[in-house]
Formats: structure tokens, sequence, C-alpha cells
């Protein structure tokens, strides 16, 4: 499967154990980062409030790999590989994408953790997302544990112009980093990282899972049903609240992929509807009431522009509003424009 962008990915990430067998290191050390978001009114397939606020955040440990590309890097081939590397640039893209429909979804089933795989619809779904960020440089993947997130990212990226190959990185054991490395420059180079996390795992929703929710609804009351699945700090029996979610979610993104953001580095989560809207409670800084009230479709990708330590949200990048996602960046036109060039 075939997919996009990043330069010597499989270099050092260094929190999930694993160096690549051609890549350098090089540590930043620590850094304070204040991070300030001013958010914008957008569609991300269902509705958004139109919200103006900032946030500022703590210091964090910041690592980058000796070869990075930003939103405004060079784009680089097989055959254009000594082409002298442009100035490094601070901007950098977060796409966002709820996985597609799910057959549990279809059958209108409770799934949180439960590991189902996507319809032929939500197949089509991540397809059709790929097709709207193909033209968006990703350097980094990350998914949640659960395979309709990561059949998501791989088919969406299958989509990407760049035609770079996700590889799925495992860290479980000494054994299983050392049985995956690969030993090819090239062919390293014309790879991207994926990193799976169940930190970015769905909600889990304890008793309620695989039942259906209108036979929940008929049983426990509409009310009570509203209340297990859209209260903030009310969790279902045995199973997770939204709140309880966020602190996993928001703290692995805090951790692991804001640092790379930092960096420089282009990053796209694929995750669930969730844990999703926890990380975006934390970029946006939603309150409890507004984060319960956002809507996320399945396979609508959402895009954050992240320059000079801030988040600017640019909503979807999906056709025929695609010329205007790019107008907001020069930085995504010219990487735009090189695809073009490597086509023709």
């Amino acid at each position: 499967m075939a997919a996009t962008a990043f330069n010597g990915c499989l270099g050092t990430i260094k929190s999930h154990g694993y160096i690549g067998s051609s890549a350098l290191r090089q540590e930043c050390g620590n850094s304070t980062l204040q991070v300030t978001s001013k958010v914008f009114k957008t569609n991300i397939g269902l509705s958004i409030k139109e919200l103006d606020c900032s946030r500022k955040r703590g210091s964090c440990l910041v690592q980058a790999s000796s070869t990075q590309t930003t939103v405004g890097g060079q784009v680089s081939s097989p055959l254009n590989n000594n082409m002298e590397s442009p100035k490094k640039s601070k901007e950098a893209a977060l796409i966002l994408i709820r996985h597609g429909e799910s057959l549990w979804n279809e059958k209108n089933l409770f799934t949180g953790c439960v590991d189902v795989p996507l319809t032929k619809k939500g197949v089509e779904e991540a397809v059709e997302a790929g097709k709207r960020i193909s033209n968006i440089p990703v350097d980094m993947i990350y998914t949640s544990a659960l395979i309709r997130a990561q059949m998501t990212a791989m088919l969406a990226m299958s989509q990407h112009r760049r035609k770079k190959v996700p590889i799925v990185l495992h860290n479980e054991s000494e054994q299983a980093q050392s049985w995956s490395q690969i030993f090819s420059e090239e062919t390293e180079k014309q790879c991207i990282p994926v990193v799976t996390a169940w930190q970015l795992n769905e909600r889990m929703y304890g008793e309620l899972q695989g039942l259906n929710k209108q036979e929940t609804a008929d049983k426990y009351g509409k009310e009570q049903v509203h209340v297990w699945r859209r209260s903030y700090d009310i969790p279902p029996p045995n199973g997770e609240s939204l709140e309880m979610c966020a602190e996993r979610a928001v703290a692995y993104f805090k951790e692991h992929i804001e640092p790379q953001l930092q960096t420089g580095k282009n990053v796209m989560i694929a995750a669930h509807g969730n844990s999703l809207r926890s990380i975006i409670m934390y970029l946006d800084r939603l309150t409890s009431q507004e984060v319960i009230s956002l809507e996320l479709s399945t396979g609508i990708p959402m895009l954050y522009i992240v320059k000079e330590e801030k988040y600017i949200r640019r909503g979807s990048p999906a056709a025929p509003s695609e010329a205007s996602v790019y107008a907001y960046t020069k930085n995504l036109a010219r990487y735009r424009q090189k695809l073009d060039e490597m086509v023709h």
C-alpha cells in the first residue's frame, strides 16, 4: 500500500525505543514552549461553534531526527534526492481523521474498545479522506490500537501523491524492534512511520459495549442513555466518561505528538470520535459543555496549521473548498506545486 512523506522516517523515535538502521540522532534538549491557539469557524461534517480562544502550554522535551520535512519542506523523490534542502520552516500540519464506518456503526451497536473492522462504506470513506489530504504533507502517522482506525490511516495514505509506504513500528520487545529494521537507506527514505497507541482508543463503554443503542434506550430510557453518551464526567456502567478518555488521550498527545509538531513534523492522527474530541477540546480550549455538543463525522479530515507556536484550525480540506484551504498558507501551496512538478 502506497503512502507519503518523511525523509529518514525510521530515524530517532526515542519515545518508542526505535532507531532506524541509517538514521541520525539529534537531541534538542529541554525547551519551554508556549502555544497560543486561535480557532476559526469551520465545517467538519456536522457542526462546530465559532470559537476564539487561546491557551498556554508548559515545558516539554523536544527531540528531533537530523532529517525532517516541514509543511514547506523539500519534496524528495528517487530521481531528485540530491537537491539542496531549503531553509527549515516552523510551520507544520496536523490532520485529524475519525475512522470510517465500522461494522458495529452499521448495526447501531455500542462499540467502544471492541476491535471491529470497517464496512465497505467505511473503506470508501477512508479512501475519500485520503484523496482530500493527498496534497498535504505527512511525516508521521499516529493511530489507536484498534483496527478501524489503522485501516482508515492506511487506506487514506494509499491515495497520497507522494506514494510513500506506511510502516507500523513495533516496540513490544527488543526482538520485534530488531526484526523490523530496514537495511536499505533508499527504501527507508520512501517510508513513513506509523505509531499505534492504546491511549488514542475510543472511549471504553463498559457494560454497554455490544448492545444495540435503540434497545438500550428502550430498556434504560432515552434520558439515561443520553447522559451516558453525552455527559462529560458521568461514565456508563463500568466504563469511561469523556473526561476519563480525555485524560489519557490528551496526556499522550502532549507527551508524544506535540513535540513532533513543534520540531516541524507534519502529523496525521487517525482515531475515534471521543479521543479526537478530547484532543480538539485541548487544542481549542473548549469547555466541558462545548465539547459534548461537538460532532465529528466518520472519514472527514480536519486540518490544523501549527505555526509560530500557534494552532490554527483550517477546517476540512475537502473539495470544492480545497483551494481555499491552501490559500491559508503559502507553504502548503508550494508543497502542492512541487507535487505537480514531480508528476509532470
